[in-house]
């Protein structure tokens, strides 16, 4: 009993983590600290000769890990990204182009709806934070849907779900992060396989491979909208533009203020995205080109204030030193895991598993659909894929599809009562007057629309896996 437990020591190290970030942990600390712990364990037994499998010198490797990830060029685009949405945030650009998109679309059945699906992709496009998207679009577009006569399911429902475009609609920080991860599990699964010349992934190869399976998901949103407006229009009237213009403070011709809503955000996300396509810049080198085009849309709509410039570089730093913390915490664990010989039995996991790599492929899936209830897309991205993602790649995946799929996955899972992270975003800036029942009622055909993307993306890989072959 006891050496099957000694032998089984990286799974428990896994539970173990979980259930202090259960807790309510810092995630940081709770990886770093648990390693560490398991790691004196591990070490101590050894000493007193218990035939444990801790090999200690991986953790002599741990400062030159710190020191790579302090010196990564492509997590350099985490601040930018971060800096260029919060920028956007704070110079109301999102409020202009919510307004912009309701008075073109509102007087369609469904036009609201089609209209926060536009301004959700847009905000995704151009900050690539979940939670930022969901309370913004929630704060913004709820109180004017639901005065119109809108359901609120599909109120609530049309806007977490487009919130969480944010998870795949590059330029995504998660991709950034996921790219990062995935490109270092490649070049171990091709050394692993006898590859003494590996093949390179890099982040602008997921926002390429990214890019029809996102355009997919609006578009289905879209068309959901639109449907159930015309067999249901008591679900999504039309609004009077009129009295729309007059609630949202606009007069005179719509023309302007379109320009003025749409042409900027899509300029700087073409400026962002097509940098990258067209093989000018780096992903890193595009980041730094979207904070400054923020910087600059931020001083010509004059909301750029020395007080609200303060706020913005404070909320920089907070978010980009909670993801290099974590990045750091994640490595500790990952040395650990590997010193108990954690590769090792998750390959002989998978290989034991019927159905060989699809059946392996299933359920890494299902668990990081289920991680993702009560772990953030970051810590799963640090902690799980440098798991999985060495074996299942040595099996054969493409690292593109593999890469789409798990944010899809991820996607999927924040919607997905009753943990879904969008859903707490979106519950916390909700009247009292809609019900959390209202709001799971809401996401539940998004969520399908999400698993047929999945689905559709396990049976046509080449969605996601074309695109980047052809540019």
């Amino acid at each position: 009993m006891l050496a099957t437990l000694l032998e089984l020591m990286p799974l428990v190290l896994f539970a173990a983590v979980c259930g202090v970030l259960m807790l309510g942990y810092p995630v940081a600390l709770s990886l770093a600290g648990t390693a560490l712990i398991f790691a004196g364990l591990g070490y101590a037994l050894v000493q007193l000769g218990v035939p444990v499998p801790f090999e200690s010198r991986y953790l002599t490797a741990m400062p030159n890990r710190l020191y790579g990830i302090m010196t990564n060029q492509t997590l350099l685009a985490v601040p930018l990204f971060v800096l260029m949405g919060v920028l956007l945030e704070k110079s109301r650009v999102a409020e202009t182009l919510l307004d912009a998109m309701a008075l073109a679309f509102g007087a369609l059945r469904g036009g609201l709806g089609i209209a926060v699906v536009l301004v959700g992709m847009l905000l995704a496009a151009s900050t690539g934070i979940v939670g930022a998207t969901v309370v913004t679009m929630g704060l913004l577009s709820l109180p004017t849907m639901l005065k119109r006569g809108y359901s609120p399911a599909l109120a609530t429902g049309s806007i977490c779900a487009t919130g969480t475009l944010g998870q795949i609609i590059p330029p995504s920080i998660a991709l950034v992060l996921l790219g990062d991860v995935l490109s270092n599990a490649y070049q171990q699964a091709q050394l692993a396989m006898g590859v003494w010349s590996p093949r390179t992934l890099s982040v602008g190869d997921l926002f390429i491979g990214a890019l029809i399976p996102g355009l997919l998901l609006v578009v289905a949103y879209i068309l959901f909208v639109m449907v159930t407006a015309w067999l249901k229009p008591e679900l999504a009237p039309p609004a009077d533009r009129r009295a729309l213009m007059e609630e949202l403070g606009h007069t005179g011709s719509l023309w302007p203020l379109l320009l003025k809503g749409l042409v900027p955000p899509v300029l700087l996300i073409v400026a962002v995205l097509g940098s990258i396509l067209g093989g000018f810049a780096t992903p890193t080198e595009a980041s730094a080109v979207g904070a400054f085009g923020a910087f600059v849309l931020a001083l010509a709509n004059r909301r750029l204030t020395l007080p609200i410039l303060r706020q913005v570089v404070r909320s920089t730093a907070q978010v980009t030193s909670m993801v290099f913390l974590i990045l750091i915490g994640a490595a500790v664990f990952s040395l650990v895991f590997r010193a108990f010989g954690g590769e090792e039995l998750v390959t002989e996991m998978f290989e034991a598993l019927p159905g060989g790599v699809v059946g392996a492929t299933l359920v890494v899936m299902l668990v990081i659909f289920l991680l993702g209830f009560i772990l953030d897309f970051i810590e799963i991205t640090f902690v799980v894929v440098p798991i999985v993602g060495p074996v299942l790649l040595a099996m054969g995946l493409d690292p593109i599809w593999l890469g789409i799929m798990i944010a899809v996955n991820l996607q999927t899972s924040f919607l997905t009562p009753p943990f879904g992270f969008a859903l707490f975003y979106l519950r916390g800036v909700t009247p009292q007057s809609v019900p959390t029942s209202a709001i799971y009622r809401g996401v539940i055909p998004f969520i399908v629309l999400q698993l047929c993307m999945l689905l559709a993306l396990a049976l046509f890989p080449g969605l996601a896996t074309w695109l980047p072959s052809v540019l």
